[in-house]
C-alpha cells in the first residue's frame, strides 16, 4: 500500500526527450499539470507546438487535438529546468558494444544540469539505465532526489500503454516515490492500476529482466518455428497445442524474424553485462538465441533464392534474384527502427552478395546501408523477387508469392 498524495497545482514539470517515451509521459501528464517538454532537436520542438506528434503515434497525435492540456514545447533547457518542480528524464540509452553497457552519458548530463538549475526538484529517470545506476548517481550528486521509474511502452502505442499502464512502478519507497506515482496514476485512464514502489536498485532490474522474459518468449517460440520448418513440421499447430496450456497462454507467440525495436536487444545485453560476476546459461542464451533465428532465417532466404535461380526464374528476367526488404520496422504504427531484427536478416544476405533493395516511407535517405531505398511501393513490388516482411500487411497481398515471412499469427504478438 502507498500512501495517496494529491499534488496541488500548479505542479511545474519538464519532460527531456520528446521520443516516444518522453511524448507519451508528457501528453499523460499535461492532462493534470503544466508540462513542458525539452529537446534538442528544433524539429521535435515545432511538431509539439503546432499539436503534432514527433513520433508516429496515432493515439498521441489525436490526444495532441486536445484543447484542455496544458502543454509545452522548449529547446531552451535551462529555463525550463530552472522553473521545474519535477523533471521526467527520457533521452536516449543507447547500447554501446565497445563499453558493454548502456551509454547514460545523456541522462547524466540531464541530472547535472537540472540539480544546478533548481536544487529542490525532483528527478525522474524514465530511459533504461543499468542496474545500480540510480544509487550511484544518488551518491555521486549526494541527493535523494533523483527517482528511477521504468516505462513498460510498445513503441506506435506509448500512449495508450501509458494511460492504461499495466503497473506503475517507482524507485524510491517515500514520500517523494509516492508523489510521483500518484501524477502517473492522477493521468491514467485506469482506476485500478497496481502502484509498486521499490528502491531503486529493484526497480531498475525490474524494468531489464521483464524485457529480458519477454526476449526469451520470444526466441522461445522463434526457435520452436525453426525446429517445425527444419523438419517440415506445421508451426501453427504445435504452437497452438502448447498455449492452450494456461500457465504458458496465447500471447507473444508469433515468430518473428527475431526480437528487435529499441527495448529488448539492448536491455538483454545490460541485463547480461550486469551479470559479469553471477553465475548464469539463461540470459546469455537469450542474446544469442537472436543472432541464431538471424542466421536461419538468412540461410533459408538463400534457399529460396537457389530455387528461383535453378528453376530458370532470375534467368528469364536477366538478373541475379532481388530481395527486397519490406518496412524496417519492427512495430506495426510505428517508425522506429532502431535493432530491428529485419535489418540483421537484411546484413546477412548482403555478405552474401544478394542484391536487396528496401521500402521503407519513414526514412528519408536515398540509401540504407548501401541498399537503394524504392519509394514507390509498386516498382518495389516490380523489382523484388523474394519480398521480406516481419509481419504480414495487405499491401503484398497482390505479391503473395512472392513474400517471405514467419508471420502466424497477424500483429506483434
Amino acid at each position: 500500500m502507498t500512501t495517496t498524495i494529491h499534488p496541488t497545482p500548479p505542479l511545474r514539470i519538464a519532460v527531456v526527450g520528446a521520443g516516444f517515451v518522453g511524448v507519451a509521459n508528457a501528453l499523460l501528464l499535461a492532462q493534470h499539470q503544466p508540462v513542458t517538454v525539452v529537446d534538442i532537436n528544433p524539429r521535435r520542438v515545432a511538431a509539439l507546438q503546432a499539436r503534432q506528434s514527433p513520433v508516429v503515434d496515432a493515439l498521441a497525435s489525436e490526444f495532441l487535438q486536445r484543447g484542455d492540456l496544458q502543454l509545452g514545447a522548449t529547446t531552451d533547457a535551462a529555463a525550463a529546468l530552472a522553473s521545474a518542480d519535477v523533471v521526467f528524464i527520457a533521452t536516449p540509452t543507447d547500447y554501446d558494444p565497445t563499453t558493454n553497457a548502456f551509454d547514460t552519458t545523456s541522462v547524466e548530463a540531464v541530472v547535472a544540469q537540472a540539480l544546478a538549475a533548481h536544487p529542490s526538484s525532483t528527478l525522474v529517470i524514465k530511459s533504461t539505465v543499468p542496474v545500480g545506476f540510480t544509487a550511484r548517481l544518488r551518491q555521486q550528486h549526494g541527493t535523494d532526489r533523483i527517482v528511477f521509474s521504468p516505462e513498460f511502452l510498445r513503441e506506435g502505442q506509448a500512449l495508450a500503454d501509458n494511460l492504461r499502464p499495466s503497473r506503475i512502478v517507482v524507485g524510491d519507497r517515500g514520500e517523494r516515490g509516492a508523489l510521483v506515482a500518484e501524477l502517473l496514476r492522477q493521468g491514467a485512464h485506469r482506476a485500478d492500476v497496481p502502484v509498486l514502489l521499490t528502491d531503486p536498485t529493484e526497480a531498475e532490474a525490474i524494468k531489464l529482466f521483464a524485457n529480458t522474459y519477454l526476449a526469451m518468449r520470444v526466441a522461445f517460440f522463434n526457435e520452436l518455428d525453426t525446429y517445425a520448418a527444419t523438419h517440415g513440421l506445421d508451426t501453427r499447430q504445435i504452437i497452438e497445442g502448447v498455449c492452450l496450456d494456461p500457465r504458458i497462454g496465447a500471447g507473444y507467440n508469433n515468430p518473428s524474424f527475431g526480437y528487435g525495436g529499441y527495448c529488448l536487444p539492448k536491455d538483454t545485453k545490460q541485463l547480461l553485462a550486469n551479470y559479469r560476476d553471477v553465475p548464469q546459461n539463461l540470459i546469455a542464451a537469450i542474446v544469442s538465441a537472436n543472432a541464431t533465428r538471424k542466421d536461419f532465417i538468412a540461410d533459408d532466404v538463400l534457399r529460396r533464392l537457389q530455387v528461383l535461380t535453378a528453376d530458370g526464374s532470375a534467368a528469364r528476367v536477366g538478373r541475379v534474384p532481388t530481395v527486397g526488404v519490406y518496412r524496417l520496422v519492427m512495430k506495426q504504427g510505428s517508425d522506429n527502427f532502431r535493432a530491428s531484427a529485419i535489418q540483421g536478416v537484411m546484413k546477412r544476405l548482403k555478405a552474401k552478395g544478394v542484391p536487396v533493395i528496401v521500402y521503407e516511407p519513414t526514412y528519408e535517405g536515398e540509401h540504407f546501408f548501401q541498399s537503394p531505398v524504392v519509394r514507390d511501393l509498386a516498382a518495389f513490388k516490380a523489382q523484388s523477387d523474394v519480398i521480406l516482411a516481419n509481419r504480414r500487411h495487405p499491401d503484398l497481398e497482390d505479391v503473395a508469392h512472392k513474400v517471405y515471412t514467419r508471420d502466424l499469427f497477424g500483429g506483434d504478438g
